[in-house]
Parts: structure tokens; C-alpha cells; sequence
């Protein structure tokens, strides 16, 4: 009985479930089968089985493996820069002064921009060397004869990283607001009247309470960049030394048409993504372990 009514309980669950496995697994599960084929549109008579061959070919493949460099380059880079700067601001909202409310709500905007839009603004509104805000700026302090560099073609990964860290600061920085909303007030202020320094109470209080929260907010940020396409594809289209694997997979699946090797490389990608998960699921289970036991 109490297996018929647990059965009972799931059923109306069931359609959804299935719903989900088809949208998501059935593609994934297809492009694993692709990635261990010879498929290449412009051989259509060329296709069979071929193993690890397309494996091989993207981690032997020069351009994969600036692909896989700039990734790196990429994650970490946005990760981190993200994480400093919405650990500041984030300390700087929680304290308490007059309009803090529309502040955050201010600081949040970035992160509900679609993403096209805003690698659109970057490209168009700030770096262009003609009509650019940055440009403009240079001119309005430095006068007419001011440099104006072409900020995308002189550093096109730096472009990207500053366009991608505008929008995932407010992203770090919810997180850790919320972190530091979870602290123990009563302790930091006995701190205070112990005679702490601000610095000693944010190394030795502030920072290993909000440890899980780092965590889990570079985590959450290096799945997503790790994958990211647009910001790379609107910016700078891949070029100048830019390409990342998303784009890498895009220029062999649309422009050389190799279904297979394209298909290997999105394989990887999507392992290296659920090996991060892993450890950003982890890390939302340790947070929530210790907030039951508190």
C-alpha cells in the first residue's frame, strides 16, 4: 500500500520527467553517437564509425587547443575579477544608508540584461574607436588630439573578459549579500567591543563564514562561461586569437560542416561543465548541511 501510494504520489510527475529526458538526454545521447563518426557534409559518402579519431583531432588540433587556452583564460579571468569586485560592493550594501534599497536594485540591472544585448552595448556604445563612450571620454579630458585606440582589435580578450565582468558582478554580488545577511551579528559585535580591528573581524570572521558562498558563486559563474558563445560571437567573432571552444564547435559544425568532430568537441565541453557542477552541487549541500545544524 504504501508503495501504491508513493507510486501514486510520483505519477502526475511522470509526463514532465519524460518531457525532460527527451528534450535533453535523447540530443546529448545523439551527439555522443556523432562524436565517435566519420560525418563530414561535404563527404557525404565518407561516414562510418571512427572511434576516438574525432577526439583525438580536437585535442591534437592547434586551433582546439587555443580554443581550450582561451576558455581557461576566459573562466578564470571573469570568475575571479567578478568575485573581488562583488565581494566590495557586496560589503558595501550591507551597510545600512539612505537609499540602499534602490541601490541594489541598480547594482542587479547588468545580470537581467540579455546577454546579445549587452555584448552589443560593449561593442558599439563603449569600444568602438569612433563614436565609443570610452573614446569620447579620452577626448573629453585629454583634448582632440587624445588617442583613440581600437579597443576590441588591440585587446580583443580583454574586451570580452570586461564585458562579461560588468554582467556577472551583480551575480557574485547577490550571493555574498546574502552571505554576509547570514552572519551571526551578536558575535562580530562582541569582536567589536573585544577591541578587533575591521580588518581582523572581515580575515578571521567575515571571510570563513562567507567561504561556501564563494564557492558556490565562482562556480555557478565558471559553468556559465565555460560555455559561453555570445559575448565571443558578438564581440569579436572569433578572431584576433579569441575564439573559445563554444566557438570552436560552432565554426566546425556551420563553416566546415564536421558534424563528428564538432560533436566530440561539444562532448568535452559538456564534461568539463559537469565536472564543475559537481563541485557547485557539492559545495549548495555543505551550505545547506550547515544551516540545518546551526
Amino acid at each position: 500500500m504504501e508503495k501504491a501510494g508513493a507510486w501514486a504520489r510520483r505519477m502526475p510527475l511522470l509526463p514532465a520527467l519524460v518531457f525532460m529526458i527527451i528534450v535533453t538526454q535523447l540530443p546529448f545521447l545523439v551527439t555522443i553517437g556523432i562524436s565517435f563518426m566519420h560525418w563530414n557534409a561535404y563527404y557525404p559518402d565518407d561516414k562510418g564509425f571512427a572511434g576516438f579519431a574525432n577526439f583525438k583531432s580536437v585535442l591534437t588540433d592547434v586551433n582546439a587547443r587555443e580554443a581550450i587556452i582561451v576558455t581557461i583564460m576566459l573562466t578564470v579571468a571573469v570568475v575571479v575579477v567578478s568575485l573581488v569586485l562583488g565581494l566590495i560592493i557586496a560589503m558595501l550594501l550591507d551597510r545600512k544608508f539612505r537609499g540602499r534599497g534602490f541601490a541594489r536594485t541598480l547594482m542587479i540591472t547588468p545580470f537581467l540584461i540579455v546577454p546579445v544585448a549587452a555584448a552589443l552595448m560593449w561593442k558599439h556604445a563603449l569600444f568602438n574607436p569612433d563614436y565609443g563612450l570610452l573614446n569620447g571620454l579620452l577626448k573629453l579630458f585629454f583634448g582632440d588630439g587624445a588617442a583613440q585606440p581600437d579597443w576590441i582589435s588591440n585587446n580583443p580578450v580583454t574586451a570580452i573578459v570586461v564585458s562579461l565582468v560588468w554582467q556577472w558582478t551583480p551575480f557574485m554580488m547577490l550571493i555574498l549579500l546574502a552571505g554576509l545577511q547570514s552572519r551571526p551579528l551578536d558575535v562580530v559585535e562582541a569582536a567589536r567591543i573585544d577591541g578587533a580591528s575591521p580588518w581582523q573581524i572581515f580575515t578571521n570572521m567575515t571571510l570563513p563564514h562567507l567561504r561556501p558562498y564563494i564557492e558556490l558563486s565562482g562556480l555557478l559563474g565558471a559553468i556559465y562561461v565555460v560555455q559561453n558563445f555570445d559575448a565571443v560571437f558578438t564581440i569579436t567573432s572569433g578572431g584576433l586569437g579569441s575564439a573559445n571552444l563554444p566557438y570552436f564547435i560552432y565554426e566546425t559544425f556551420y563553416q566546415a560542416h564536421d558534424y563528428g568532430e564538432a560533436s566530440a568537441a561539444g562532448v568535452i565541453v559538456v564534461i568539463g561543465t559537469i565536472i564543475i557542477a559537481t563541485f557547485a552541487l557539492r559545495t549548495v549541500l555543505s551550505l545547506f548541511s550547515e544551516e540545518t545544524t546551526s
